[in-house]
């Protein structure tokens, strides 16, 4: 299964069973505006020089009046199931009790005291815009509404491309490799402006994006696309741009993953990864996007579950390391902002340590804020367990708490945290914000091989066009599947086109039935997704070819399928197969937009994987 079928990163739900319940804060309007404005009467400060030291005052006084369990609580990050903060389906009341041992997201919130909560497509936390936004309220409400309630911080993974949990009618923007084929830092400013601008107005306020990984390997199974590119100050560049457009819509961004997950062949998610690159190779590949992102003034920096021997030779995966967290992120790059975990749920933290000293030591390495546990109780406990046993001093917990309290007052949380339907109508999905996501998708795509002009095809000569290929399952929130997509906006360019999909691993009768149909097109796109030298993939393309058809394949994830297909007279890369980036192929393919995009990454050879095929800004146009 891809790894983007549930996303990466954070995507993978918890299994640690907790017990207890917990019973839901009772909400009432005039406990919520009390406490909100008791909050920010405590906060609010004159904007001038003086003032920043004010309201680090304030800020510490919040935390003096903190008890230690308050202040366990606003370490952790938690997923909740559920579209509602109160009144969840019963199915999300059985699995927040089944894993949380709570019914529901104000449970959460006041047995937990916890600091923040992220969203999940799979948690049905993201239905609709007016959904989210309810929730959202319920959330901030659940927490302000109890003693020294604070205002939380909201999160999810909004990458875009592959890894997105807001979907349609949301804009949805190319992902990150995309981008980096573009090479626009305003493309990607924009994005992350208009990205922000929509997550705000659905009261999410922290986006775990964008990922700062300079990705080297092509085998790369978790990072791969979501990277810019393997050209570090590339993607330092547009890392930093993304950035700014976040902070421009008061959405803290957060660069991910460090130390640098873009060389590896495992996924931490189901495995630990060992990172080879000298100390050397790291500060000119790896660290340099992190360095650009810090200069930015980036609000949260995610580690990575890898291990690095180079920066830290005990074995432990960065998230639990203090040479790498402590030593190098804020001793040596100077960075005095959030740190939060990956997803401690994934294998690659756990393989070291049990879940009950995973959280302690990720404290210890210099973590601020630990990210979905697979069981909160046990986590909770253990930290609670770690400051009374004296492993954790409670003046730790409160450098941590102080750089979050800084980040919801950066973000301006202290001055009202609640989102209304107007503002939704008004911000998420305009036809303003789509359109400029097709834009920018058009000056995306990839021309890697036109031999004797292949493309773009003629409505007029070659009107009726055969689609075949894979369709994967779609990133959330998008259609699909891909050959869908791909012939509907074919057919709106003015062919006749139709799809007929053959999947990831077409069997021989598959095969046989695309190449019949073929007999009766003009020309056929195939959609190539991850093919391997052993694919079928490879010999669907190969009998296509023998029909004597116009062949055109368009790679729909990775760029190095063109490596694979040496018989192809026509190849393009979307690096994704999400609807805003199909359509821009199609446009390319129709000739309605000329192919303007760049590889941000080296192509090489099947047959001799060290020589490169195409380099680092291969592309041709029209």
């Amino acid at each position: 299964m891809p790894d983007t079928s549930t996303g990466s990163d954070t995507s993978k739900r918890g299994t640690g069973n907790t017990g207890g319940g917990g019973g839901g804060a009772r909400l009432s309007r005039r406990t919520v505006l009390a406490a909100g404005a008791g909050i920010t009467a405590a906060l609010t400060v004159p904007t001038t020089a003086r003032a920043a030291t004010l309201d680090e005052r304030r800020l510490k006084a919040l935390i003096s009046r903190m008890s230690l369990q308050e202040k366990v609580g606003q370490l952790f990050v938690m997923r909740v199931y559920g579209a509602s903060a109160t009144a969840p389906d019963q199915a999300d009341i059985d699995a927040n009790l089944s894993e949380l041992g709570v019914r529901t997201a104000a449970e959460l919130i006041q047995k937990y005291r916890v600091g923040g909560i992220i969203y999940f497509t799979w948690a049905h936390n993201t239905q609709n815009p007016h959904q989210i936004a309810e929730l959202s309220n319920g959330i901030q409400k659940a927490s302000l509404a109890l003693p020294r309630g604070l205002p939380m911080l909201i999160a999810t993974d909004q990458e875009h491309g592959a890894v997105c949990r807001v979907g349609e009618p949301a804009t949805l923007f190319p992902g990150a490799m995309a981008i980096g084929a573009g090479g626009s830092a305003a493309d990607a400013r924009t994005l992350g402006r208009i990205s922000g601008t929509e997550l705000r107005a659905l009261g999410i306020n922290q986006d775990y994006s964008p990922d700062a990984d300079v990705n080297v390997n092509p085998a790369n199974p978790v990072i791969g696309v979501r990277s810019f590119g393997a050209d570090p100050a590339a993607v330092a560049e547009l890392v930093a741009a993304e950035v700014k457009g976040y902070q421009s819509a008061r959405v803290a961004a957060t660069a991910k993953h460090f130390p640098g997950h873009g060389d590896t062949a495992v996924d931490s998610h189901y495995g630990f990864p060992v990172i080879t690159h000298s100390r050397e190779l790291w500060e000119k590949l790896d660290a340099v996007p992190f360095r650009s992102a810090i200069a930015a003034g980036i609000d949260s920096i995610m580690t990575a579950h890898i291990e690095f021997p180079a920066l830290d030779d005990s074995g432990d995966p960065a998230t639990l390391s203090e040479p790498i967290l402590t030593g190098i992120l804020r001793g040596e790059l100077g960075y005095d902002g959030v740190v939060i975990t990956d997803s401690l749920g994934m294998e690659g933290v756990r393989t070291k340590y049990g879940d009950d000293r995973v959280p302690v030591l990720a404290l210890k390495a210099g973590v601020d804020q630990l990210l979905n546990p697979p069981s909160i109780d046990t986590a909770w406990n253990a930290v609670l367990k770690a400051v009374q046993d004296g492993e954790l001093t409670e003046a730790r917990l409160d450098e941590s708490i102080l750089r979050i309290l800084r980040l919801k007052s950066r973000l301006g949380l202290f001055d009202g945290v609640l989102v209304d339907r107007k503002g939704v109508d008004h911000a998420v999905g305009t036809k303003s914000h789509l359109a400029t996501a097709d834009r920018i998708a058009e000056r995306t795509t990839t021309l890697l091989v036109n031999e004797g002009g292949t493309l773009p095809l003629n409505r007029h000569t070659q009107p009726r066009l055969l689609v075949v290929g894979a369709d994967p399952d779609s990133p959330s929130g998008t259609t699909g599947p891909p050959t869908g997509v791909l012939a509907a906006a074919l057919t709106e360019a003015g062919f006749t086109a139709t799809a007929l999909p053959t999947g990831t691993s077409p069997s021989a009768a598959t095969i046989d039935r695309a190449v019949a149909a073929a007999q009766d097109a003009d020309a056929v796109v195939v959609g190539t997704y991850n093919v391997t030298a052993n694919s079928s993939q490879r010999t669907l393309v190969d009998r296509l070819l023998a029909t004597g058809k116009p062949v055109v394949a368009l790679a729909v994830r990775n760029p190095y399928d063109v490596a694979q297909l040496p018989g192809v007279r026509a190849c393009l890369a979307s690096y994704c197969w999400t609807d805003v980036e199909l359509r821009a192929a199609a446009k390319v393919i129709a000739g309605r937009v000329k192919p303007r995009g760049k590889l941000p990454v080296p192509v090489q050879r099947a047959d001799d994987p060290t020589k490169i095929l195409y380099p680092i800004g291969h592309g041709l146009t029209y």
